[in-house]
């Protein structure tokens, strides 16, 4: 039988090892969809919910495997719906290939039913490549091209194949002229290291240096290693951004967590007090979180020259692979011999976990979030998968979950997507079938889409050769971090109409699915409920009611934030009482000892 141009397609995904496809069908795409039929479902068609639920586990897929994760939708609003997902992997530089349809060349430009223009739609999300296949001898040029420049960009990239296109005959690129040949599907790329005299020059600042900080970020994810060595011959701490939680455990000795509004008071001192500062494979955007200007000379390393001298006034900059860049610069590195500022850091981390078991552990109506992920941590699996969701859940994440050895987190980081937690958990599920996963979830994310994608939980959970995938719900009924920040920044009460949420059963939803449903409202089941959900032989909802007026509060509270808050209690807020006790409560723990 002679292949389609979808033929060709599906086939040149295996070749290139895709083994998932997160689509959803649409006659824009149905030559690719009985393309998959004919394939033996090789790749995988996973159906979602939502074709933005299949980019964003496309997202977290790639997030945890480090391969490319491709998405499938049809023409029109099918395409429309993927470009929140293809945001999220281009802010988080993650490579995603998007397959789109379109309705017949033939039809292009009658105003027909579903068409848009989609090369003007993905001209920005697909910048780095977007393409229109037209006649099959284009294949497997672009194809190829898509994945390879994913792959080496790091970013989303688009194909856009029309529907009858998808059912022509394939015919392969001629040896002529105006036609472009492919090579086989291959993966090779090249080490960068910075010159040996700028990595001269980037040492001798870090030398000089008596009390050094180090930031780091995703992109110093494959150089732990030597992150730890830089770190201990500098004497320095180690603060990470938010998409760097994973790249060293949070239970090694002078590692301060995470930086910025939702981050750990170690790392904002540990900004503050520097006189040198090293930041590895991040572009965190904050700069009031970092050394005051000519506070502390800089030194930068990071893959891509374009994000590099972007956020603060560095005064080397290393274009280089994180690894390659840090293993150059340790033979030159003195180490040094006074380790008084590396112990006071270290001091100070001690310190900070017990103030945060301490707020942990304040009362609350009826559970106190903050203790959720608490009682979480030390049951956390060696190699879990956690993924947290946008809002309140996210602070607690960043603040309190203990990531220990190899497990791995992540989140939206800077598009900061709401709904991202629970699509992102089954991109995981599906890059580690045979790793838990645990996503933490606000209700007003689990209401947007995540009920939804328990069903697509229900419908592929006993393929997992581990079966555990936790969805933890912050059950609140309050849309919590635009509540907070409305009082913090804004001087403004909470706005019920808008923030308040309807109250769903969430685990009596998981049990209709099959799934089992585990409800808290009692902080001393926490323990045992977390027990429970994570020795389960199915995937397990545990819908925790918890206070919404225990405060995210930063690690430094400026007077504006303060002032503000204390306007927004004035000004009539209905939970004023309650935001005042919560607060002064948590906050009175970081001045306890013993």
């Amino acid at each position: 039988m002679t292949d389609t141009v979808a033929d060709f397609v599906l086939r040149r995904l295996r070749d290139w090892g895709v083994e998932h496809v997160f689509a959803y069908p649409g006659d824009g795409i149905n030559g690719l969809v009985a393309a998959f039929g004919r394939s033996d479902d090789r790749p995988r068609f996973i159906q979602s919910r939502h074709e933005e639920m299949s980019a964003l586990e496309a997202v977290g897929y790639a997030k945890f495997s480090g391969r490319v994760g491709v998405c499938l939708a049809t023409s029109g609003p099918g395409a429309i719906h993927l470009l929140n997902g293809l945001y999220d992997a281009k802010l988080d530089h993650v490579p995603v290939v998007a397959i789109v349809g379109q309705t017949a060349r033939t039809a292009i430009g009658g105003s027909y039913q579903q068409e848009v223009d989609l090369h003007a739609l993905f001209k920005d999300v697909a910048s780095e490549y977007l393409v229109d296949v037209v006649v099959p001898e284009q294949l497997p040029n672009a194809l190829d091209r898509a994945i390879r420049t994913a792959e080496a960009q790091r970013a989303p990239t688009a194909l856009i194949i029309p529907a009858d296109v998808q059912e022509l005959e394939y015919s392969p690129p001629e040896h002529a002229f105006k036609h472009v040949p492919s090579s086989a599907p291959s993966r090779s790329w090249a080490t960068a290291v910075p010159s040996e005299d700028d990595v001269k020059r980037a040492v001798e600042v870090l030398n000089a240096g008596e009390r050094v900080a180090v930031l780091v970020g995703q992109g110093a994810r494959g150089a732990a290693d030597e992150v730890r060595q830089v770190a201990d011959l500098l004497g320095a701490g180690v603060a990470k951004a938010l998409l760097g939680k994973d790249v060293l455990p949070d239970d090694e000795p002078g590692v301060t967590g995470a930086i910025g509004l939702l981050g750990t008071r170690p790392s904002y001192e540990l900004m503050r007090d520097c006189d040198t500062l090293l930041i590895v494979g991040s572009s965190f955007p904050y700069s009031q979180f970092l050394p005051e200007f000519g506070k502390a000379r800089a030194v930068q390393v990071d893959v891509d020259g374009r994000f590099i001298g972007m956020r603060y006034p560095t005064e080397v900059n290393l274009v280089g692979d994180a690894g390659a860049t840090l293993r150059a610069m340790v033979p030159l590195l003195r180490r040094k011999e006074d380790r008084s500022w590396r112990e006071g850091v270290e001091r100070g981390v001690v310190e900070w976990w017990e103030t945060l078991r301490r707020q942990s552990f304040v009362d609350a109506d009826p559970v106190n979030p903050m203790r959720i992920m608490w009682e979480l941590s030390p049951r956390l699996p060696e190699d879990v998968i956690v993924t947290a969701d946008s809002g309140s859940a996210a602070n607690w994440y960043a603040r309190l979950v203990k990531l220990r050895g190899r497990m791995r987190g992540s989140l939206s980081g800077t598009l900061a997507t709401m709904g991202a937690g629970v699509p992102y958990a089954i991109g995981a599920k599906f890059a580690h079938p045979g790793r838990p996963a645990v996503a933490l979830v606000g209700d007003g994310a689990m209401q947007m889409n995540g009920l939804a994608e328990l069903i697509t939980i229900a419908r592929y959970w006993k393929e997992w050769a581990d079966p555990r995938c936790v969805v933890c719900v912050l059950h609140n009924n309050d849309l919590n971090q635009v509540t907070w920040e409305l009082r913090s920044m804004g001087g403004a009460p909470k706005f019920e109409q808008s923030q308040v949420l309807p109250d769903v059963d969430y685990a009596a939803f998981a049990r209709s699915l099959g799934l089992d449903g585990v409800a808290v409202d009692d902080p001393e089941e926490l323990g045992g409920a977390w027990e429970r959900a994570l020795s389960a032989t199915r995937p397990v909802l545990l819908d925790v009611r918890c206070d919404p007026n225990t405060p995210p509060i930063p690690p430094h509270t400026t007077f504006e934030q303060a002032k503000a808050t204390a306007e927004a209690m004035l000004k009539g807020d209905p939970d004023a009482w309650d935001v005042v006790r919560r607060g002064v409560a948590t906050k009175v723990q970081e001045f306890l000892r013993g």
